[in-house]
Order: C-alpha cells, then sequence, then structure tokens
C-alpha cells in the first residue's frame, strides 16, 4: 500500500492541472487562466468533442469518466501529483469539474483498477502507482545505465566527460594530492587554490573578485540549496522565470517557497524586464532565480541592459538575485567568440556585492560527474554560508577539487570546453534537422547556446507525448516541468545531446508517439518505466 497523507489535492488545483492538459494551444508561459479551466471542465464534461491540433479539426470519442481517469494518470506518471497524494472528495472534484459525481467516481474506479488510486471508506482516496513499478521521478534525473539501450535518452541536458582531459584531470588531482592527504580534508569554503583560481577567473571577466567572495559546492544545486536555505525559508516569495529549470522548481517547492512566476520574453530574446520590474514591486519576493546565460530550457540569452536593469530592480526591491551560470561557457554561435560578443556577467552590475549571488558549475561545460560547483558573493554572504554548511555537507571532496583546478591553471579547460562546444552544436544541427524534417508542425527558435531546444509541440499536450515517448522508445520531459502549476502543457524539452544518426531516430519515434497522441494515445499507455519528471 503507497504511503498516503503526504500531500492534498486541493478540487480547484486538480481541475487546473487538468484543465493544462486539454488547452494546450494556449499555452504561452502565462500561467493558467480562467479560460483554460473552463475549456478543461468542458473537455471532461463534452468528451464526444472535436478538438483542434496542428492546424486539423480531429473527433475524439472518449468516455467523460475515461478522459478523466486518463489525465490523472498521465499527471501521476509525470510526478505532477506525486503517489500518496490524497485527492479531493468526489463530490467536491465533480462540483470543481462541473460533471456529475457518476463520472468522477466511475473513473476513480478505473484508476483503482489500473492500480494508480486505493481508498479506504471513511479515509477518502489516495494516489498509488502498479505494483512491480519504478515510481515515477519528480526530478530530472539521467536514465539508469541499465536502460541505456533501451531508449533515447532526451531527458538529461548532458554529455559524457570529454576525453582525454577528465582522465589528465584526475591523474593531476592524484599528483597534487599527497599534502593534502596530510591534513584532515575538510575545507568548508573550498580548497584555498581552487577558491583563488575561480576568483581570478571572474576578474578577468571583469568583475573583480577576492578568494573570500568564493565558496567551493557539491555541484551547483547544493550552491542554491544553500542559499535557498539561508535567504528564503519556508512561506518566503520566490520569483522565477517562466518557464525555468525543472529541478530548482521542485527544490523551492520542497524548501516551501511560494512561487511567483515572471513570464519569459517570446523566443530566445531573454527577460521581460517591465514585467519582473513589476512583479518585483508588487509581490517584493524575498528572492529571485535567473538564469542570464542560454537560459535552460529555452535557450535565451539576456542581454547587457536586460541585466543591469534587473539588478537595479532587485536592489530597489530588496531583492536578492540568485543568478545561475552553469550554462555561461556554452555558447555554440562562432560568433558570440569575438572579443566583447557575451553580455558581461550579472554580478558586473552589482558592485557593492549586496544584491547579486551568483552560482556557477562544472557539470553542465565540462562533465555532469565532476560534481563541484561554487558561489560567488559578497564576504560576509559567503561566511554566511560557510557556517551554515556545518550542519550539511561539510564540504566538497578534495580530490575533485584538485582534479577542477588542474584543468583551470593548465588550459585543459579551455581545450576540454572547446570541444564541448563543438559537440553540442553538431548535435544541435543535426536534431534541428530532423525535427523540421519529420515534425514540421512543431515550433521553436534556434538557441545561440546551452544545451537545450524549447519546442511547442504542435498543438499537443507535452504531457501525453512524453508519456507515448517511452512506449516508442525515446524518453522526454515535458513542458509543465518548467513551468509553475500546470503552465506549458504544450511544450516540449530537447536537449543536444544525442547527433548524427542517433538524432534522426529519435525524431522518427517522436513522431511516433505524437502521431498515437493524435489518435488519442498517450494516457492509456502501459505503465511507463522510470519515467522522469
Amino acid at each position: 500500500m503507497a504511503e498516503r497523507g503526504i500531500a492534498v489535492m486541493r478540487p480547484a488545483q486538480l481541475a487546473r492541472l487538468l484543465a493544462s492538459q486539454r488547452d494546450t494551444a494556449g499555452a504561452d508561459g502565462g500561467g493558467t487562466s480562467e479560460a483554460a479551466t473552463t475549456a478543461g471542465r468542458n473537455g471532461i464534461a463534452g468528451a464526444n468533442r472535436v478538438v483542434r491540433g496542428s492546424g486539423r479539426e480531429r473527433a475524439r470519442h472518449t468516455p467523460a469518466y475515461q478522459a478523466l481517469a486518463d489525465g490523472i494518470r498521465v499527471l501521476v506518471l509525470e510526478g505532477r501529483v506525486p503517489v500518496g497524494a490524497r485527492l479531493p472528495a468526489e463530490r467536491e472534484l465533480a462540483s470543481a469539474l462541473a460533471v456529475s459525481r457518476t463520472t468522477v467516481a466511475t473513473a476513480f474506479e478505473a484508476l483503482r483498477e489500473a492500480g494508480f488510486l486505493e481508498s479506504r471508506r471513511g479515509a477518502g482516496s489516495w494516489i498509488a502507482f502498479p505494483a512491480g513499478a519504478p515510481l515515477p521521478a519528480r526530478g530530472l534525473g539521467p536514465l539508469p545505465p541499465e536502460r541505456a539501450g533501451q531508449l533515447i535518452d532526451l531527458g538529461y541536458a548532458s554529455l559524457p566527460a570529454p576525453e582525454p582531459w577528465l582522465t589528465r584531470a584526475v591523474r593531476g588531482a592524484t599528483e597534487a594530492l599527497p599534502p593534502y592527504a596530510l591534513t584532515h580534508g575538510d575545507y568548508p569554503a573550498g580548497l584555498p587554490a581552487l577558491r583563488q583560481t575561480i576568483a581570478e577567473r571572474y576578474t578577468a571577466r571583469g568583475v573583480p573578485t577576492m578568494p573570500e567572495q568564493i565558496m567551493v559546492t557539491t555541484g551547483a544545486m547544493g550552491a542554491t540549496d544553500a542559499i535557498i536555505s539561508l535567504f528564503a525559508p519556508r512561506g518566503e516569495r520566490v520569483a522565477v522565470e517562466s518557464p525555468s529549470y525543472a529541478n530548482i522548481l521542485q527544490l523551492l517547492r520542497d524548501a516551501g517557497a511560494r512561487l511567483v512566476p515572471v513570464a519569459m520574453a517570446e523566443g530566445t530574446g531573454g527577460w521581460d524586464v517591465a514585467r519582473w520590474r513589476q512583479v518585483l514591486r508588487e509581490a517584493v519576493p524575498r528572492l529571485a532565480y535567473v538564469v542570464a546565460d542560454f537560459h535552460n530550457p529555452t535557450g535565451a540569452l539576456a542581454d547587457e541592459e536586460s541585466r543591469r536593469a534587473l539588478a537595479t530592480a532587485a536592489r530597489a526591491a530588496g531583492t536578492v538575485l540568485l543568478v545561475d551560470e552553469t550554462m555561461a561557457e556554452l555558447r555554440l554561435d562562432a560568433d558570440l567568440d569575438a572579443p566583447g560578443a557575451m553580455p558581461r556577467p550579472v554580478c558586473a552590475f552589482d558592485p557593492a556585492g549586496s544584491t547579486v549571488i551568483t552560482v556557477g558549475s562544472a557539470s553542465k561545460a565540462f562533465w555532469a560527474g565532476l560534481r563541484i560547483g561554487w558561489v560567488r558573493a559578497a564576504p560576509e554572504t559567503v561566511r554566511r554560508l560557510v557556517a551554515a554548511r556545518a550542519y550539511a555537507d561539510l564540504g566538497t571532496p578534495v580530490l575533485e577539487q584538485l582534479a577542477l583546478n588542474w584543468l583551470l591553471t593548465t588550459g585543459g579547460w579551455e581545450e576540454a570546453v572547446a570541444l564541448r562546444r563543438a559537440q553540442a552544436a553538431a548535435n544541435r544541427a543535426a536534431l534541428v534537422t530532423a525535427i523540421r524534417e519529420r515534425l514540421p508542425d512543431w515550433e521553436f527558435t534556434v538557441p545561440r547556446g546551452g544545451l537545450t531546444l524549447w519546442v511547442r509541440a504542435g498543438g499537443l499536450s507535452g504531457s501525453r507525448i512524453a508519456a507515448a515517448g517511452e512506449e516508442a522508445g525515446v524518453r522526454v520531459p515535458s513542458g509543465p516541468r518548467f513551468g509553475v502549476d500546470g503552465a506549458f502543457e504544450g511544450y516540449l524539452r530537447l536537449p543536444f545531446t544525442v547527433g548524427g544518426a542517433l538524432a534522426e531516430e529519435a525524431a522518427d519515434r517522436l513522431a511516433r508517439a505524437t502521431a498515437l497522441v493524435r489518435a488519442g494515445a498517450g494516457a492509456h499507455t502501459a505503465v511507463q518505466r522510470g519515467l522522469i519528471a
């Protein structure tokens, strides 16, 4: 029996999530509107209707109870309704969806028969998962190695290690290790040599930085978690881009943050500064999380004036601006290599250091297995983060820090990242060509860097394409992973992790999954194995 009571789905909340699946044509990132909710209700109450998809009208004849059961099942498979969550009472949900109680009761019975729901008289009903199947993940994790031959993995935006540089870095770290082995090995702020190296790299980018402004962490997620704990305790408002990086959104939810989404500008133009000013002025969030360089998932690159304006607006509102630079070195267009072509870091527009905290990492630009991140902030902020670390992970592995320091001080980093850029650019070209040929109604803007393509899936449900994709042999995250409260149902994120013939095969499988969804599949497929969030 599933653990129950870990969450309670309110009727209106579940209605909004279901509505987001059914009104994909308007999924532009503005959140779930009343019109979308009404459309969702109508989609369940009148399931024998004509819907629009990819410019053509098509008939769908699905009983209302089955449409409701399928919608809830997709939400569970996607991880957006967690296993163990208590569902609303039948009467309350029927009222929120504007359907009969019989429809809800029959849908619940169908879910029970499929193993997705358990009920007990007097205790209500809660989400379960069929026995023997791995639970759906809420984060964007990598495909387990034992399944690598079964699926094409487009769920994880990371590439294999750039050799021979990983091996050389490990050898260099081993040679430098003996003096450190004579110590206790705990460096809560990071190895002094690596802090110095990272500080010098910021200084070279035009932002004078002292080692006292650097803390080395266990990856960018470790850095972000520490900052959230310090600046946004449970119940605080946190402004986030909409869409934003899925794992950070989940981290914020788990921390009890009240998320305030701010829509991105259209295409890959970056931030809508006017909206940001309004949100910062009216909501006064304690913290704001942004990705200025090759945004995940859209690939957007914020220009220099936008960076200056956002830093100024955050300072005026008293908001701490947490800037994620993990994609900053992954520029893929050749003209961005010219001196001055890339905008200056956001922290360059916060000379006092009171507003901007920057997070960087080796994981995206080099290799995800090198779990080294860092924080650049005011010395006092770094001291507070280091003091709090005594109750978390104490420090970052010494050998991995030495490996990164070897890369950064020998020129190995530059050569490895150049190799990474060339690989990502070739993969981008192959994937874009394959998608345009096989799925011409999908819409996207090719980003100038980063590792991800943000795609509008021709008016279809991204969640259902993701569910059907596992049956077709391709693993892909749907848009709602990157939004708040069901936004971006009509989108998918495709990373540049495969190229050549494999990119073509991935596009073929996505086309097959899309055809299944157009034919009415995507919810009553077999139980998904290891479906990602």
